[in-house]
């Protein structure tokens, strides 16, 4: 390319064109769309129920103070739901990922004996489903009603998780896993020790389905468990901000409301609290989850 066309070039690639001045324009107020409201949540969290009530759209308190975040956590009642939900990601992430792999594993292969068969029971758990009350009399048959393990195995698979690493599964060469019966390995030890270490990407996408789901489930929990100091961080955040709710909508002045147990800024902390954990967690797993995504949604 000569001297002259190169500057050419150059100089199409750098020009905007009016639709991309109104993509720019689009994509900013978007974006100002979802950082104002989560900046609002912060803000409001730390400040005063008087300036709130003065600017309910606050960006940045003229007073900040702790009094929400540290009114909540002497509750006790957000701890115990940490340590509950902890409790369900520790046990049931594992469980997830290792039913969802070896099932994957298995119906990636095309000697799989019942393969069509399996995958179309699994497929058919995606369209049509016993529904709540079927699913509540199996736990309670099996005495899991008011245990955490109900949660655990109410969330521990997911058809559509499984089908995405099947997928991913079948792009991998054939010839790997040959080559490793012909040197005397099992199919556990393929799966562990060549597929698996091969499927980064997807298993990142899909750590990241299953913390997301067992994070902020809730359902489960309010079905299955009756206990207070058994509920998950969503269920005890829920009680909260409907606590929070009542007390602001029963007080009658600004003062009543100040001296109210749960305020907005308290509801607002709670909000950022429950965020905070998945928002660190993410970015860890990012590079990996737009290939995961784009590879196990593509069947090869």
């Amino acid at each position: 390319m000569s001297t002259k066309a190169a500057k050419r070039h150059k100089f199409r690639v750098g020009k905007m064109t009016f639709l991309d001045y109104f993509l720019l324009v689009l994509l900013t107020v978007l974006s100002l769309m979802i950082i104002i409201p989560f900046w609002n949540v912060i803000m409001i969290s730390f400040a005063t129920q008087k300036e709130y009530a003065d600017n309910p759209m606050l960006m940045w308190p003229k007073h900040p103070t702790l009094d929400a975040y540290r009114a909540l956590f002497q509750d006790g009642r957000l701890l115990g739901g940490f340590l509950n939900t902890f409790k369900i990601l520790l046990v049931g992430l594992p469980l997830s990922l290792f039913l969802t792999s070896t099932m994957a594993y298995g119906l990636s292969r095309n000697k799989f004996p019942g393969k069509k068969g399996i995958f179309f029971i699994v497929l058919f758990t995606m369209i049509f489903n016993g529904g709540i009350v079927p699913l509540y009399l199996v736990m309670k048959s099996l005495n899991l009603t008011g245990s955490l393990w109900s949660v655990i195995l109410v969330g521990s698979f997911s058809a559509f998780n499984m089908i995405l690493m099947m997928n991913y599964f079948q792009g991998l060469p054939e010839s790997l896993m040959e080559s490793a019966r012909l040197d005397g390995a099992g199919e556990w030890k393929i799966l562990f020790s060549i597929v698996l270490p091969l499927a980064a990407p997807i298993m990142a996408t899909i750590t990241l389905f299953y913390g997301v789901a067992f994070w902020n489930g809730w359902y489960d929990a309010m079905i299955f468990l009756r206990k207070a100091e058994q509920l998950p961080l969503q269920n005890v955040l829920r009680t909260i901000i409907v606590e929070s709710t009542t007390n602001v909508s029963n007080a009658a002045s600004v003062d009543a409301l100040a001296k109210s147990g749960f305020s907005t800024g308290m509801k607002m902390a709670s909000v950022f609290v429950s965020m905070l954990p998945i928002m660190c967690f993410f970015p860890m797993l990012q590079k990996h989850f737009a290939k995961g995504v784009l590879t196990g949604a593509i069947k090869t």
